[in-house]
């Protein structure tokens, strides 16, 4: 991982670091640049994550109804062959911020595996 030194207003200084370990996944979702719906799905898991919450909540983690029920409809799209262009592009939105997720709880969970 690469450290790096940044000048910042206090008050954002302030911000990222009430943020404490999520820091990173909420400035890399902040800077994914989603163009489509899943930005209000990135702004749920970056207003999540801006709460600082224990390792055990991000494992118990999940989006909101809406957004799942939103990611099902697209995927059954998808594997119908009939998805648009702007709804692939959504999809792929949805599936990187899964991804990032996904990634968060492994951490987690290795975590958890090399303390025992």
């Amino acid at each position: 991982m690469t450290e790096l030194t940044l000048q910042l207003p206090d008050e954002l200084a302030e911000r990222i670091g009430r943020s404490g370990r999520w820091a990173p996944a909420i400035l890399g979702l902040s800077l994914d640049g989603y163009g489509t719906r899943a930005a209000a799905v990135a702004n749920e898991v970056i207003a999540f994550l801006s709460t600082n919450p224990p390792p055990t909540a991000v494992l118990d983690y999940h989006v909101s109804e809406p957004a799942q029920n939103r990611l099902q409809r697209l995927l059954a799209l998808n594997a119908a062959g009939m998805i648009s262009q702007d709804e692939q592009t959504e999809l792929e939105e949805l599936e990187r911020i899964e991804h990032l997720v996904v990634v968060l709880k492994a951490q987690i969970a290795g975590e958890a595996s090399s303390a025992r």
